[in-house]
């Protein structure tokens, strides 16, 4: 029985979070120190993992991304792809990471069957991605996209988030680097899963923002058949490079969202902004046969609404933050 919900959407599209922990302080995302951590053995091992993927699988899911926190900061990072590629029929396999230990993981994480890679990518200037991720690893970011690259991870994508008065003047230098190095690069406006301070929606810079920023420095045409995709896409120069520019508030892609959420601790969400988790940790644990893993799916699926609700008068934040839930 495949997950489809109560508003027809075909659910495919499995995010996985690793772990909650992070190598970096992004001042959107993290406090600077004093962050409750989950406790270790809440954490899903690789067997559990792969228990929930042949089951999510079975219900029709295709393709497994990776998230955290940071998922290459988990030493058995590349056992689990490898346990997760084993699974009959083989979801596609990716991973969304900040870049910093993919110089020495990319190779070995392809190998395990590691299809595809995102890497976050806010500025090309030290002194900025200092300012903004409290930790001085450009470089090593920089050399982890190469290595991804030279590994065959292609195409590399790298994810942006322009903030006002911070970043938001770079995002033709950052096109541009990603045009020349053969990376594609996707702009993604600022949602409220923050460290717990407050969103101000007079400071996020919208789509219709960044898209008039690179219009006047490249000729951008809309690309048709979106699908499912979150990035609405656009030919650069005449091609064959392009861009994404992910709206979530401004233009939000809910009508057609695919994608269920397992944080790190076993608690699987069907959306970002959803007020309520379904507990898998527990009943996996204590010996639940997979038919009432399906349960534990379609019961979760039956609760999605119709949109994320970012723009209603009484939206609330989520409990957790995005550390803690993945991306």
């Amino acid at each position: 029985m495949t997950l489809t919900d109560r508003f027809g959407r075909v659910h495919r599209d499995l995010r996985i979070s690793l772990t909650d922990h992070c190598n970096l302080r992004c001042t959107y995302c993290m406090p600077a120190d004093g962050v409750p951590w989950l406790p270790r053995n809440t954490l899903l091992t690789p067997p559990e993992l792969m228990r929930i993927v042949r089951v999510a699988v079975g219900l029709g899911i295709e393709e497994v991304r990776l998230t955290g926190g940071e998922p290459l900061l988990r030493p058995d990072c590349v056992d689990i792809i490898a346990t997760i590629a084993s699974v009959t029929p083989r979801p596609e396999i990716s991973i969304t990471t900040n870049g910093i230990g993919l110089a020495r993981l990319a190779e070995p994480l392809r190998r395990a069957g590691l299809a595809r890679i995102n890497v976050s990518l806010d500025t090309l200037k030290p002194d900025r991605f200092h300012a903004l991720t409290r930790r001085n690893r450009l470089a090593d970011v920089l050399d982890g996209l190469q290595a991804a690259a030279a590994a065959g991870l292609a195409p590399v994508k790298l994810n942006a988030l322009q903030l006002r008065g911070v970043n938001d003047d770079e995002a033709p230098d950052l096109l541009a680097y990603s045009i020349d190095h053969g990376y594609e690069l996707r702009f993604i406006e600022q949602m409220p899963l923050d460290n717990g301070h407050a969103w101000r929606r007079e400071e996020m810079v919208t789509a219709d923002e960044i898209q008039a920023r690179l219009a006047r420095h490249f000729e951008l045409a809309p690309l048709p058949e979106r699908g499912t995709a979150p990035a609405e896409r656009f030919l650069v120069d005449g091609g064959p490079a392009t861009v994404g520019i992910i709206a979530s508030v401004t233009r939000p892609f809910c009508g057609t969202c695919d994608r269920l959420r397992l944080t790190a601790d076993g608690q699987l969400r069907n959306c970002l902004f959803a007020t309520g988790e379904s507990d898998l940790r527990t009943p996996l644990r204590e010996g639940a046969d997979d038919l009432e893993l399906e349960r534990i799916f379609h019961t979760c699926l039956g609760g999605k609404q119709p949109g994320h609700g970012i723009n209603d008068p009484g939206f609330l934040q989520p409990a957790r933050p995005m550390n803690a839930i993945g991306g």
